[in-house]
């Protein structure tokens, strides 16, 4: 099997070196100084479910690899047309692109450049960074891949891929309904991202104030109520896992769109609380605060974006 990893963040980066450290066929697709420190040092990731230290093929530009039979597609959301144009050297015939993206959505922009036969499904629970250039160290909790086909179907290659990442020691589930964990992960994404970053504080001072923790979990029954909206149930035991989940958190836990939002980078704001808030208005359900989320963070993101491009 070979991989291609394109946007070898700490998603993408993790669980390549997973792979690789396997015995898998594994390039990379990063940019800047990370990729620099990974052409010439390898790829060295920190973790409490052990450490790897491996050189494999990092670029660029995807027409260095050529075709693949699995790619892990593994940019920001906001980037995900501009990637999925370039996706064109990594295809053969049956290579699966599975998005490991946060959001809803990004499956169809794949698939709209690319075809909806190479486009899979997939979430990933992982509290993982880039350290350094070329060090992505995971901190803590679980390392959690779920993928599987849009339709539902067990293939042969998503099943390849499965017992692949198994074999690499990963906590892989092939799924019948990745929509629905697509779903299930976003409304989690929707509260933690949007209240860490609205209220500039970790998980442990939103939990401790009753007012934001109240907030926090009407995020999570708005991203519900879309759903059923879009024919996704997310059960009432749902919403109270991801609850209990946060509540286990580590007080000092912020999230990426707050650590985008600090240090001027682009931020996901409309691929999430967007989305949502376009969804939301298209069935006629009230999201408060959602919308409230996006009113506050709305200038941050406009500054960012403003100042990526200056």
């Amino acid at each position: 099997m070979r991989v291609a990893v394109y946007g070898a963040g700490g998603i993408g980066a993790y669980f390549g070196g997973r792979l690789a450290a396997a015995g898998v066929d594994v390039a990379l697709i990063a940019r800047g100084a990370h990729l620099r420190a990974l052409q010439a040092d390898g790829l060295h990731v920190r973790s409490p479910k052990g450490d790897i230290d491996v050189a494999l093929t990092a670029t660029d530009d995807p027409a260095d690899i050529g075709a693949v039979d699995v790619v892990l597609f593994t940019v920001k959301s906001q980037d995900t047309t501009d990637a999925a144009r370039r996706l064109g050297p990594l295809l053969e015939h049956d290579t699966a692109v599975v998005s490991l993206q946060n959001g809803v959505g990004n499956e169809e922009a794949i698939a709209a450049e690319i075809g909806s036969h190479h486009t899979l499904g997939g979430v990933v629970y992982l509290l993982s960074t880039i350290s350094e250039p070329g060090t992505v160290v995971h901190s803590a909790g679980p390392a959690t891949l779920i993928f599987g086909e849009l339709d539902g179907e067990r293939t042969e290659r998503a099943a390849r891929l499965f017992d692949a990442l198994r074999t690499a020691g990963v906590d892989a589930t092939l799924s019948s309904d990745v929509r629905q964990a697509i779903w299930d992960k976003f409304a989690f994404i929707c509260a933690l991202s949007g209240m860490t970053a609205a209220v500039r504080l970790p998980i442990g001072a939103i939990r401790s104030e009753p007012a934001s923790w109240r907030m926090f979990r009407d995020v999570l029954r708005e991203v519900a109520a879309v759903a059923a909206a879009e024919g996704i149930e997310l059960s009432d035991e749902a919403i109270a896992r991801h609850e209990s989940f946060a509540q286990g958190l580590e007080p000092g836990t912020h999230s990426s769109l707050h650590y985008d939002m600090t240090h001027g980078k682009p931020m996901e704001l409309d691929a999430l609380h967007g989305e949502l808030l376009r969804r939301a208005e298209a069935h006629g359900v009230a999201v408060p605060a959602t919308r409230a989320i996006v009113a506050i963070l709305q200038p941050w993101a406009a500054r960012n974006a403003a100042a990526s491009d200056a």
